[in-house]
């Protein structure tokens, strides 16, 4: 009997069309592809455009030439995101009637405000890892005949995962594989860590969690290589991997590019960005020893 072909692995890179690449994607960009062609397996490119007030195709365009440039290639046709907001919207509406998302109507900035009062008078109020407060649970508890009201208001909100509920839903133990420059091991995932999570908003409709999660298991991706900044939200993608039946890739979470500051690079830091190193003569050869490859 001839043994099953084995699956290829197969990586990706997941830029944001919103900003000039910098020192930071290419590490996650050259890593991608050097661990795919030491496994003999595949790399794709994803452009994550659903932020349109922010993503343009002028910024599309550079991410083709600087990766380019890196002498980098991919598989063709580059699934951007702002082509498949269907995908993501059935993933929701299976959330909403497995009664596991809600709509919610506070702004970030009533959110920020609850948080503050609660603090002020010496009561704690949670937090994500990335600092932001949780969002109130009233809302979970709100009449259906209510949310249809406001919503049919023309009222303003986001769908929100109802953590709790979503949790308590999973019958099974929420881990990951990480290989990454931080832990390693099976990593135990702790989804409540970050609340009520955003999945879908009326300015760029999709979250990145629902998005990313929906993405890689219609790419079928085996591997996701980034950065250590995303390590923590791989608790959420776990979990809404398992809420909606999609396979669980292995992670390798990286060391992040630190400017002079010590902080995590950004868009905004045009010192830093790949076009303004080639235009002072750095070679790619040069921007692999740069970011320590």
């Amino acid at each position: 009997m001839i043994p099953p072909a084995r699956q290829k692995p197969v990586f990706r890179f997941a830029p944001s069309p919103n900003g000039r690449l910098h020192l930071g994607h290419a590490l996650s960009a050259l890593l991608n592809a050097d661990m795919a062609k030491a496994t003999g397996g595949r790399l794709l490119l994803r452009m994550e455009d659903i932020d349109i007030g922010r993503c343009t195709p002028e910024f599309e365009r550079a991410i083709y030439d600087d990766l380019a440039w890196l002498g980098l290639t991919w598989e063709e046709p580059v699934r951007r995101q702002s082509e498949h907001l269907d995908d993501y919207r059935r993933a929701l509406d299976r959330l909403i009637a497995d009664g596991l998302a809600y709509p919610a109507f506070m702004t970030r900035g009533e959110v920020k405000a609850r948080a503050a009062q609660s603090e002020a008078a010496g009561k704690a109020w949670p937090r994500d890892p990335d600092g932001a407060p949780h969002y109130p649970n009233d809302e979970r508890y709100l009449a259906a005949s209510i949310r249809q009201q406001r919503i049919a208001a023309g009222e303003r909100h986001v769908w929100r995962l109802d953590m709790e509920r979503a949790v308590a839903s999973v019958n099974t133990a929420l881990t990951w594989v990480e290989t990454g420059d931080g832990q390693t091991g099976e990593i135990v995932a702790d989804p409540r860590a970050w609340g009520d999570v955003v999945l879908w908003r009326s300015d760029a409709p999709s979250s990145y969690h629902l998005s990313v999660t929906v993405d890689d298991a219609v790419q079928g991706i085996t591997h996701v290589v980034r950065g250590l900044d995303l390590f923590h939200a791989t608790s959420v993608h776990r979990l809404l991997q398992t809420l909606l039946d999609l396979p669980a890739p292995s992670y390798r979470h990286h060391r992040l590019i630190l400017g002079a500051d010590g902080r995590k690079l950004s868009k905004s830091q045009g010192d830093t960005a790949l076009l303004e190193l080639r235009k002072a003569g750095r070679t790619s050869d040069a921007i692999r020893r740069l970011v320590g490859l």
